[in-house]
C-alpha cells in the first residue's frame, strides 16, 4: 500500500473502513434480531410481575421491525455515500453548477443547498415509511400527512434561514482568514451552537409544537419544591402537545442560562402519577447536578475544534479531494482556493462518520454511566420505587424491548438496558401488571 499514491491510499482506506463498518453493523443487527426473537415468548423473570406477555411481545415485534427497517436504511445510506464520493456524484454536481454560476461564495452556497436538497429527497421514502407504516403499525403515529409535510417545510425554511448564513460566514473565513481559518470558524460555530440553545425554546420549538404552562397546581407545587431542593431554576414548567404526532412519552430540559425550561409531553402526564412524574424529573435534575450536560457540551466543543483543525489541513491537500472522488484540478485552484472550500466541507462531512464509527461504543458507555448517576440522584431526591414504576410504564408504553442483545446494547444504547437499570432500584408495586402501567 505504501507504493500507492496518497489519493489511492485514501480511497482504499475509505472503502475498507466503510465495508468493515457495514459488516459490523450487519453483525450487530443480526445479533439483536436473533436475541430479541428468541426471548419473545416469555417475559423475563425480573419483570414477570409487572409486564404482561402481550406488552412484552409488542415490544419485541416493534424492536424487530425497527431493526429490519434499519438494515435497509443502512444499505441505502451506504449506496448514497458511495455515489456522492467514490462514484463522483459530488464532483458531477459541482461541475454542473459551475456551468450556470461563476465560482465564488454564491456558487458554493448553491452547492451546499443542492446537496442538502438532493440528500433530503433521497431519504424521504424512509421518513414516510417510518412514520406512516412502521410507527402506525404499532399505534405510535398520531401525525397526519399535512402535519408531516408542514414540519418538513418549516424545517427546510429554518435550515435555509439559519444554515445558509452560518455556512456563508464559515466559507468566508476559509477564503479570507489564512491558514488558521479553522480556528476562527470553530469560534463562530461554537458561538452559534450556544445561541441556538438559547433561542430554541422560545423561537424555534413553538413553530412545531404548542407549549402550555403546567396547569395542575398540585403537580406544579410538587415539581417546584423538587427543583428548589435541587438548586435548579427554570423559566417555566410547560406541557407539550406530543400526542399530536406520537404516542411516545418523554420529559426534558431545554434552553440555556436564563431561558431554561422544563417540558413534559402530554402523553407522559397521562401515563404517570404525580410521584412518578416527580421521580422522572428528579432523574433529569440528576444530569444537571452532576453537570452531565455541561461536560457533554465541552466535549462536543473540543471534538469540533479537533475536527476543524483536521479539516483545515485536509482542505489544502489535493489527495484528499482525489481520494474521495473529486477531480483535483477542479478542487485545487490554489490562489483562488476559496472557490472550492464547500467541496472540502462536504467531503469531510461525508467521510468523517466512516472513520469515527468506532467511537460510538465509547460515547455510549459514558452516556450509560451518566444515566446510572442520574438514577442514583433521583432516588435521593424522590421515591426510588416511584422511579422504577415510571420506568416500567415508559418501557411498556414506548414498546422498548426488555431483552436486547448484550453486545448490541453495549455498542449502541445510550441508556442502560431495563434489567440493569431496575436492578439498582427498589421493587415497584404495581397492582395490575400489563394494564395501564
Amino acid at each position: 500500500m505504501n507504493d500507492l499514491s496518497p489519493s489511492m491510499q485514501l480511497t482504499l482506506a475509505f472503502a475498507m473502513a466503510l465495508a468493515i463498518q457495514l459488516l459490523v453493523q450487519l453483525w450487530l443487527n443480526v445479533r439483536q434480531v436473533r436475541h430479541v426473537a428468541q426471548h419473545r415468548h416469555e417475559v423475563p423473570a425480573a419483570f414477570a410481575a409487572h409486564i404482561a406477555l402481550s406488552a412484552h411481545q409488542k415490544a419485541a415485534d416493534y424492536t424487530l421491525a425497527k431493526a429490519r427497517f434499519g438494515l435497509f436504511h443502512m444499505a441505502w445510506g451506504a449506496v448514497i455515500l458511495l455515489g456522492w464520493t467514490l462514484l463522483g456524484g459530488l464532483d458531477a454536481l459541482h461541475t454542473v453548477l459551475l456551468q450556470f454560476i461563476a465560482p465564488g461564495i454564491a456558487q458554493q452556497l448553491l452547492l451546499l443547498a443542492a446537496f442538502a436538497m438532493i440528500s433530503g429527497v433521497l431519504d424521504l421514502p424512509f421518513s414516510l415509511y417510518q412514520t406512516f407504516v412502521l410507527e402506525a403499525r404499532f399505534g405510535f403515529n398520531k401525525s397526519t400527512f399535512s402535519i408531516w409535510l408542514g414540519d418538513l417545510l418549516k424545517s427546510t425554511l429554518l435550515a435555509v434561514a439559519i444554515g445558509l448564513p452560518i455556512a456563508c460566514v464559515i466559507l468566508w473565513f476559509m477564503g479570507a482568514a489564512g491558514s488558521l481559518w479553522w480556528l476562527w470558524a470553530w469560534g463562530i460555530w461554537t458561538g452559534f451552537q450556544l445561541l441556538l440553545m438559547w433561542i430554541f425554546p422560545t423561537f424555534i420549538a413553538p413553530l412545531f409544537n404548542k407549549f402550555e404552562p403546567l396547569a395542575d397546581e398540585s403537580l406544579k407545587a410538587r415539581v417546584t419544591a423538587l427543583m428548589q431542593r435541587c438548586g435548579f431554576a427554570a423559566k417555566g414548567l410547560f406541557v407539550m402537545d406530543g400526542s399530536r404526532r406520537s404516542a411516545h412519552a418523554n420529559a426534558y430540559f431545554t434552553g440555556f442560562g436564563a431561558s431554561k425550561r422544563v417540558v413534559f409531553y402530554d402523553t407522559l402526564l397521562k401515563q404517570l402519577n404525580a410521584e412518578e412524574v416527580e421521580a422522572v424529573l428528579a432523574h433529569e435534575l440528576g444530569h444537571f447536578k452532576h453537570k452531565h450536560i455541561t461536560k457533554r457540551m465541552i466535549g462536543m466543543f473540543v471534538l469540533s475544534l479537533v475536527g476543524f483543525a483536521i479539516l483545515g489541513w485536509l482542505s489544502q491537500q489535493s489527495w484528499f479531494y482525489a481520494g474521495l472522488g473529486v477531480t483535483p484540478s477542479a478542487a485545487m485552484a490554489f490562489g483562488q482556493s476559496a472557490y472550492y472550500d464547500a467541496l472540502a466541507l462536504l467531503l469531510f462531512m461525508l467521510a468523517l462518520p466512516v472513520f469515527t464509527f468506532w467511537i460510538s461504543p465509547v460515547m455510549a458507555h459514558f452516556s450509560r454511566r451518566d444515566e446510572f448517576e442520574a438514577d442514583a440522584y433521583a432516588m435521593q431526591q424522590a421515591q426510588g420505587s416511584a422511579l422504577a414504576r415510571a420506568l416500567l410504564k415508559m418501557y411498556e408504553d414506548n414498546a422498548s424491548t426488555l431483552t436486547p442483545d448484550p453486545v448490541y446494547a453495549r455498542y449502541y444504547y445510550s441508556h442502560p438496558p431495563a434489567v440493569e437499570r431496575l436492578a439498582r432500584m427498589p421493587q415497584p408495586v404495581i397492582s395490575n401488571p400489563g394494564s395501564a402501567a
